[in-house]
């Protein structure tokens, strides 16, 4: 069985450019390069087309010249999964924050004994590095740490050249279990900004399903934008606009205040609002657009030329 898998991902290396280019960039294959020519070299491998970061044209392209050129210290603050929760309450309120168990510098200054039966630990400076604990008498305690720890040593920034987590406190950060979050009926609602103005809604659906994660893109008034990003395409049914879409684009505008761009995720639990994370680069900006004109047209609501570099 080893040996078949061994094969198989052997296979995958030599066949698919886009699996060949997210192990060599995961092996620190690109590291000497500097950010621009790293972009350079792997954005038109994921995208099909060259990226032009003198008159960049697509949004794909604009996300891009942003993690060059824009660098504010807020940043830092909002894609940090810890600190992020005392921006977001100053701002908006704490109603709208998952509740914090705990924050450990390592992973041995977890007590298991301490926590509850459920609960969910993620790593404060990356995506990915998450444990979720359903029931205590069945976790794997040492993978779990296990895996805490490689996610730990992992300097998430380098790997899309995404600035903002670069100077993230690596810490641990426990949360309360909300089991609709573990249903695979739940949706998450992903609210992009461009200048501070909510201008379209991700609804993704099917996140725990064996087909996988389904998007379906919603203009503001919430009219179908016939997308299909990336490996995730549309569901071919629509998706109401939810009771508390106002209240999303309120919480959105004044999160997005200053930020050339911005994606708010929320998702609605029984008529309340949680945010789920802040995100300046969706998936890297490296996800295609079907069909290409959508990402120019997403391209035309960002304004470099009002975005101050630094």
């Amino acid at each position: 069985m080893k040996f078949r898998k061994l094969c198989n991902v052997g296979m995958s290396f030599l066949t698919k450019p886009y699996y060949r280019t997210r192990v060599l960039i995961k092996s620190g294959y690109y590291d000497s390069l500097s950010d621009e020519d790293f972009l350079k070299k792997i954005f038109p491998k994921y995208m099909g087309y060259p990226l032009d970061l003198e008159n960049p044209k697509t949004f794909s392209e604009k996300l891009q010249w942003l993690k060059v050129n824009f660098r504010d210290p807020i940043q830092t603050v909002m894609v940090d999964k810890h600190e992020a929760k005392h921006l977001i309450a100053q701002r908006v309120g704490n109603q709208y924050i998952i509740p914090t168990i705990s924050v450990w510098n390592s992973v041995d200054d977890i007590d298991l004994d301490r926590l509850p039966n459920q609960f969910v630990l993620k790593c404060t400076h990356d995506s990915g590095g998450i444990v979720i604990c359903k029931d205590k008498s069945t976790l794997d305690w040492e993978a779990a740490k296990a895996k805490l720890r490689t996610f730990l040593k992992r300097d998430y920034s380098r790997i899309a050249r995404e600035w903002p987590y670069k100077n993230v406190p690596r810490r641990i950060i426990g949360e309360e279990y909300l089991s609709e979050l573990g249903s695979n009926d739940i949706l998450d609602y992903k609210m992009y900004c461009f200048h501070g103005e909510p201008k379209l809604t991700v609804v993704c659906s099917n996140r725990f399903s064996k087909t996988g994660t389904r998007m379906n893109f919603y203009d503001i008034d919430w009219n179908p934008m016939g997308i299909h990003f990336g490996h995730y395409p549309p569901l071919p049914t629509e998706f109401p606009k939810p009771d508390t879409y106002g209240e999303m684009q309120q919480v959105a505008m004044e999160l997005s205040k200053g930020c050339p761009f911005l994606r708010v995720d929320f998702y609605e639990i029984k008529g309340h609002l949680f945010i789920g994370e802040l995100t300046f680069f969706p998936g890297a900006g490296f996800e295609r657009f079907r069909p290409m004109s959508k990402d120019y047209e997403l391209g035309e609501w960002l304004h470099l030329e009002n975005v101050h570099r630094g």
